[in-house]
């Protein structure tokens, strides 16, 4: 479902009827008459309606996390803001870049849409810019431009999968350029598994697959985007490059989440994600 698109319509619509009344219908209407319906809410509904466009289309738009990937930065069922301008400006629907303000850095979480099929909204962390070389292999310690990310263990991590297993892996802190970040590995899983990864991406003869790993350069107007999961992750590994007319926003704010909302009501401890800066998780 196209949301930008409805909202736009929906603007449109009610914007046009309260249009058109202002400028002739009205101008006929008996000063005693009663509004048509249709007319009553238009007027009522536009500037809402309105509001609400502008306000996600150029400054901020809510997201829920809907799977593990970004474990344990992003848990499922985390409400998120995105920032929609930092990026640059980009026309709604159309999503064309229209001001050029900033670019996504190395470790930057962001939102775009899947060069797969773009009705669908990913999150992952930005890990290559244009020109990068990223490699990835035994040891789960990442590469770029031929120097190790700067890591530090930090203890395991345990989570539930699919209600059934119970998955362990060990938490290591990162230091990428826009900060320091937590990413979770199982030893035991291979850097990629080879028959997952498609064979027809875009710029797909960048990048080689080993047994042992991978090694990409990242294209021009491209980004490399890994999950903080990293074993339970569909990413860039995969699927490849993100295009920068993809992107949708740096993701920077977590304001709800339901679970750790009943935790607080019922006392059991006080809210530890809610109010949090995605930064600071």
């Amino acid at each position: 479902m196209n949301f930008a698109l409805i909202l736009f319509s929906a603007t449109a619509i009610t914007g046009a009827i309260w249009l058109i009344d202002h400028l002739t219908l009205a101008r006929r209407r008996p000063a005693e008459a009663k509004l048509p319906l249709v007319v009553e809410y238009a007027r009522s509904f536009f500037p809402v309606i309105l509001a609400v466009f502008l306000l996600r289309s150029f400054l901020v738009e809510p997201f829920k996390i809907p799977s593990g990937s970004m474990l344990p930065t992003l848990q499922i069922g985390d409400f998120i803001l995105v920032n929609k301008y930092q990026y640059g400006v980009r026309l709604p629907v159309i999503n064309k870049k229209i001001i050029d303000i900033g670019t996504p850095q190395r470790g930057d979480v962001m939102v775009f849409r899947f060069p797969q099929d773009e009705r669908l909204d990913y999150i992952k962390r930005v890990i290559g810019v244009p020109g990068d070389v990223i490699e990835y292999r035994e040891g789960k310690r990442l590469r770029i431009n031929g120097q190790p990310v700067a890591r530090q263990a930090v203890g395991e991590y345990a989570y539930e999968s699919g209600g059934l297993n119970w998955v362990r892996g060990q938490q290591y802190r990162e230091t990428l350029t826009a900060g320091v970040h937590t990413a979770l590995v199982q030893p035991d899983m291979p850097p990629v598994i080879e028959h997952q990864v498609l064979g027809d991406f875009a710029f797909r003869e960048n990048c080689r697959y080993e047994d042992a790993g991978f090694r990409c350069t990242v294209p021009a107007g491209h980004y490399f985007m890994m999950g903080d999961n990293r074993d339970a992750s569909n990413d860039s590994r995969y699927w490849g490059f993100v295009p920068d007319k993809n992107i949708v926003g740096r993701a920077f704010f977590i304001w709800f989440n339901f679970d750790d909302f009943v935790a607080s009501l019922k006392g059991l401890a006080a809210p530890k994600r809610i109010g949090k800066l995605i930064a600071d998780v």
